[in-house]
């Protein structure tokens, strides 16, 4: 796990194109995206997603303890044209999914992964609903943002999705490249922290990404009391 890690050439690039030009959390929003510019492989090495892999999260919300568990699922969804990799997302309270969700996950050829869509579910009287903050590029106004940039900087500010009608508005500023953090799963350096919110909601949260994993660790820092942090990785 903690091996050497050589990071692919994109990361060694000197230009790339700021992801707030690309996702600008400002003004009127309509990405572009064509895509004969999407590659197959999503190996960003701040959000690698390997079929097959299986990410295990603990941590709790409020005062209740939760897992959160991760699968790239190998099989694939296309959206605006683009093939997406599906990352399914199971919470789960006393052994139980409370929220699962497929996400959908594209990379340009510049590096830069896209957040597509998801579709949300959310258990409610026993039974396990469609929530409302569900959405698809595309779709009654919905468009993509940027989940993890190809050249990360501090400062940098994108939007990572946007659905009004569903108030899925999630923005993202880097907030530093180089941190040290320990969780259950081992110690990492170079890691990135960002702040994400969202201008409809008072919470706000930093996550912390490490070279050749990914998220390791997401915290609320105001609006609430929530904490999870990576515990295993299974490829």
């Amino acid at each position: 796990m903690r091996t050497a890690l050589v990071l692919p050439a994109v990361l060694a690039m000197t230009a790339a194109t700021p992801p707030g030009t690309l996702a600008p959390v400002h003004g009127a929003y309509a990405p572009h995206i064509d895509p004969a510019n999407f590659v197959a492989r999503i190996d960003n090495p701040l959000s690698p997603y390997r079929p097959g892999t299986r990410f295990h999260f603990t941590g709790v919300s409020g005062t209740t303890r939760q897992t959160d568990d991760e699968v790239v699922l190998d099989r694939t969804v296309r959206v605006l044209g683009v093939r997406c990799t599906v990352v399914r997302d199971t919470v789960s309270e006393h052994g139980r999914a409370i929220e699962r969700t497929d996400d959908w996950y594209a990379q340009d050829r510049q590096g830069n992964v896209w957040y597509m869509g998801e579709g949300a579910f959310e258990r409610k009287r026993g039974r396990m609903v469609k929530a409302a903050d569900s959405w698809r590029s595309g779709v009654a106004g919905a468009r993509p943002g940027i989940i993890m940039p190809a050249h990360p900087r501090p400062g940098d500010a994108y939007r990572q999705e946007y659905y009004p009608a569903g108030q899925a508005l999630d923005e993202a500023r880097v907030v530093r490249r180089g941190a040290r953090l320990t969780v259950p799963y081992g110690t990492f350096t170079r890691v990135l922290v960002t702040s994400e919110r969202s201008p409809v909601e008072s919470q706000s949260e930093r996550k912390y990404y490490a070279p050749g994993v990914g998220e390791i660790a997401e915290r609320v820092v105001t609006g609430g009391h929530e904490a999870f942090a990576l515990v295993s990785v299974r490829r």
